[in-house]
């Protein structure tokens, strides 16, 4: 037997690293250091909560088993690079009324939870209370927690309250793991422990600072040695009291798109996650405290690459602990139920946990308190790179390739890879799935091949959910894949070796056909000591985690252009994913009719992977086109976007709903912003928050008058300053001939002021404005008069101490095809004095 097969052998068997036994602690600069070797820490990771709340619940009334669901969710942690896992438990689950702890199934499935995360390496930090209800997104459940009986802004004041507080946490940290055999203040893979979860206080600065202590107190008569921490994101008013008590480290939290918006946001935010402000660094005490992100997250988007960019500010600003809120358990992530303002999960949201995984990397590699450039000039960093316009995230390392999206670069040293991992192709992978892979290097001859299910998300997932609302469908397809890796060639061995799959086969010219699951490659005999249980790392060899493969009915996917110039081809491209290929896809105009034998259809061309094109001349259509897409396959014939059988050429089938575009002349305006019943995408801010009152409404004056768009501003502060801003990106870019377009159009009327402001924001997220007084009224504006200035971050972004203004270093040119956000500002506005915009339209010429 010669070297490398000894030396394979030794690594199969002895690969899996236990976990390193290690405590952390908290020097006297604040840095968060390992007690053995005194090297500094970084870790990064998510929230998950299925052994509490509604995820429990969810879990349960789908017949699911909640060990097997963590099984798969914990595996997914270690494939994404996590080494970080922090829980606020849901104190009212496992308490009664004055405080003892009650072993139930919630506390047994979250010692299961640890044990599973531990054997993964995975470090844990636990928030011992919420203090709130467990029903979000339902009503509460009164358990009859000692939390239900107390107000939560009162919890932390009243002295019966901490008594069970004091009692409960003594219980907690005294509790014996069943799984690990350890206490709870003797596993040192739980590095500390939060007191509690976003507190509410009402009592004084003294009064706080001597709460803490008695917690820390309760808490270290357990004999805990971990450090111990307090969230100072909220009540600003006592943070010196939190920095004064005798806590190790402080807690904060990021949400810079703000909360729940309902919808999924667009544009570029890249500028709101430029920086991280923290404003007390003046105050005794503060360079002595660690510094950990609890929670954050971008929500309300799909965006790949802000996970990425947050992870580097964060690691600028000097945390060491970094935790996203919070990922989805993939038995109910079909749903987004748990938090709709939240949604990631391997199998359902595969580029942005790509994301997520380069982010662990920029956290590991990107030092404390290194400093970069201001944006636009930091989205190429160290061995990264994002991007807004492609929506990636990138890792190009000597031994690492990951991407979150299709990527033309080309890694900048082959032949030293060890790991690659992406959703879509590259320089070295072709791939037409939809779902994320990952490829490892075993040996010089060897990689092991890994391979998600499509996902195709067919609803806005962040609109109201719901069990019964499915916003993404899973489908086990065949594809392509074409690989060009070190030594492994073009006629490379493969066989599968996950559960059922029994695939063996040869690669022909670096390509094969791959179902989803786990393979190994090898440009050899596949050595037959690697098996499925082989360890690699800290996974098994064979482990596989997706969800369940059914069958999936086609559906289509579909975003009419809004406009289309006259004289171009319209270009109608749709996605049809299903199961099964269907057999045609057809785009039926609204003309059509049951009694024309000659009915003009188009038929739609398949471009690859789930995608279909059809291309319409338009020299002869009306002033709208509408049509349908019809879907033939096995099962019959569908309509979109209705989605019921039957074609609009069946006799008794009556079609209710069209895609529209409209048909307009080369030189006719562009129309930004209109008036009408839905608001047209407008939304509305106040800065700062509570600054007074807002409201929004349309009024119809038609046909006697024009309607408009009517927002009242009342503001109690002369600092109160008022927004409406309106994504316009997509309806800029389907116009080819835009850049003929040199003046802007506002039609509006204001009471109560000399002027407001009227801003473009550019797809950088860069802002530009100029002055509009009730003489602009209606009259053409250059765009060559609007200059650079501020950006405005909007939504608000949590905690509220931060900035609220980007400005860039250097000086951007406006093209107007850049532009993405249309923006009118109100400044200035004396106190108690209200202000009325009546907003008619705004278009380009």
């Amino acid at each position: 037997m010669n070297r490398t097969i000894l030396a394979l052998i030794s690594f199969i068997i002895f690969g899996y690293c236990e976990a390193s036994q290690y405590n952390i602690y908290v020097d006297k600069e604040g840095v968060m250091r390992r007690d053995d070797t005194r090297q500094e820490v970084s870790y990064y990771g998510v929230n998950y909560t299925l052994p509490f709340a509604h995820a429990y619940r969810a879990i349960d009334a789908l017949g699911k088993n909640h060990k097997a669901a963590i099984d798969k969710d914990v595996y997914h942690f270690s494939r994404l690079g996590f080494n970080a896992y922090r829980i606020h438990i849901w104190d009212v689950e496992i308490t009664d009324s004055i405080g003892n702890i009650i072993n139930n199934d919630h506390l047994d499935l979250l010692d299961y939870l640890i044990s599973e995360l531990e054997k993964r390496d995975i470090r844990v930090i636990i928030t011992t209370q919420t203090n709130f209800g467990n029903g979000y997104p339902e009503r509460n459940i009164n358990t009859g927690g000692y939390s239900y009986h107390y107000d939560k802004c009162k919890v932390h004041d009243t002295e019966s309250a901490i008594k069970a507080q004091e009692r409960y946490v003594s219980q907690l940290l005294s509790h014996k793991n069943s799984y690990t055999g350890k206490n709870y203040s003797k596993d040192n893979m739980i590095i500390a422990y939060e007191i509690n979860n976003e507190p509410c206080h009402s009592g004084s600065e003294k009064e706080i600072k001597r709460y803490i202590n008695r917690m820390v107190e309760a808490m270290r008569k357990t004999g805990l040695k971990a450090p111990i921490l307090y969230n100072v994101s909220h009540n600003m008013y006592a943070t010196e009291s939190f920095y004064d008590s005798k806590i190790q480290g402080t807690t904060y939290q990021w949400y810079p798109m703000g909360l729940v918006a309902g919808k999924m946001r667009k544009g570029n935010y890249l500028p709101a996650v430029d920086f991280y402000n923290i404003p007390f660094d003046t105050i005794p005490n503060y360079k002595n405290k660690a510094r950990i992100v609890y929670e954050f997250d971008p929500a309300d988007n799909l965006y790949s690459f802000m996970h990425t960019a947050m992870a580097r500010t964060f690691r600028s600003a000097g945390f060491q602990w970094i935790t996203q809120f919070a990922y989805d358990p993939m038995d109910i992530a079909w749903a987004n139920t748990e938090y709709q303002t939240h949604y990631l999960n391997l199998a359902y949201t595969p580029s942005k946990a790509i994301g997520m995984k380069i982010a662990a990397e920029v956290a590991r590699n990107v030092k404390r308190g290194e400093k970069f450039a201001k944006y636009p000039q930091d989205t190429i960093f160290g061995d990264f790179k994002i991007s807004y316009k492609s929506n990636l995230s990138e890792m190009n390392s000597s031994d690492k390739f990951f991407y979150s999206n299709t990527t033309t670069s080309f890694p900048i040293n082959i032949d030293s890879l060890k790991e690659i991992a992406g959703v879509g192709s590259s320089a070295i992978v072709k791939y037409s799935g939809t779902g994320a892979y990952f490829i490892d290097k075993i040996d010089q001859n060897t990689w092991r091949l890994e391979v998600m299910p499509d996902i195709m998300l067919t609803k806005d997932p962040f609109e109201k959910p719901s069990l019964s609302r499915k916003v993404g469908e899973i489908v086990y397809s065949t594809h392509l894949m074409s690989l060009e890796l070190p030594r492994l060639g073009k006629n490379y061995k493969i066989k599968g070796i996950n559960e059922g799959n029994n695939y063996t086969g040869k690669a022909k010219e670096g390509s094969f056909k791959v179902y989803p699951g786990v393979y190994l490659l090898s440009s050899v005999d596949i050595n037959k000591d690697l098996t499925a249980q082989s360890q690699y790392k800290n996974i098994k060899m064979g482990e596989y985690a997706a969800p369940e493969n059914t069958k999936v009915k086609n559906v289509v996917i579909h975003t009419p252009k809004m406009v289309i110039e006259k004289g171009n081809n319209l270009i109608v491209k749709a996605t049809v994913f299903g199961s099964e290929l269907p057999d045609s896809v057809v785009v039926y105009p609204q003309e059509v009719s049951f009694w024309n034998d000659n009915n003009v259809l188009y038929t739609m061309k398949h471009i690859g992977g789930y995608d279909y094109q059809a291309v319409i001349p338009t020299e002869k259509m009306a002033e709208k086109f509408k049509y349908n897409i019809v879907v033939f396959d096995n099962s019959g014939a569908s309509t979109y976007p209705q989605g019921t059988e039957g074609t609009p050429i069946t006799w008794d089938y009556a079609v209710t709903s069209y895609y529209t575009t409209s048909i307009v002349d080369a030189n006719s305006p562009i129309v930004l912003v209109k008036a009408d019943n839905n608001l047209n995408g407008i939304e509305t801010a106040i800065i700062p928050e509570g600054g007074g009152r807002n409201k929004t409404k349309y009024v119809d004056k038609e046909p006697i008058e024009r309607s408009y768009i009517e927002y009242k501003i009342c503001p109690n502060s002369n600092e109160t300053e008022g927004f409406i801003t309106k994504y316009v990106g997509d309806i800029v870019a389907d116009y080819k001939n835009i850049s003929k377009k040199s003046e802007i159009i506002v039609d509006l009327d204001f009471s109560n002021r000399e002027s407001i402001e009227i801003v473009l924001i550019s797809n950088l997220g860069i802002s530009y404005n100029v002055p509009f007084t009730r003489e602009n009224n209606r009259k053409p504006i250059s765009l060559s008069a609007f200059t650079q200035c501020s950006t405005t971050l909007i939504p608000a972004p949590y905690p509220i101490f931060l900035k609220r203004e980007f400005v860039p270093d250097e000086n951007l040119d406006l093209k107007i095809g850049d532009i993405e956000r249309i923006e009118i500002r109100i400044k200035g506005m004396p106190e108690k004095s209200d202000t009325t915009i009546k907003l008619y339209g705004i278009w380009l010429r």
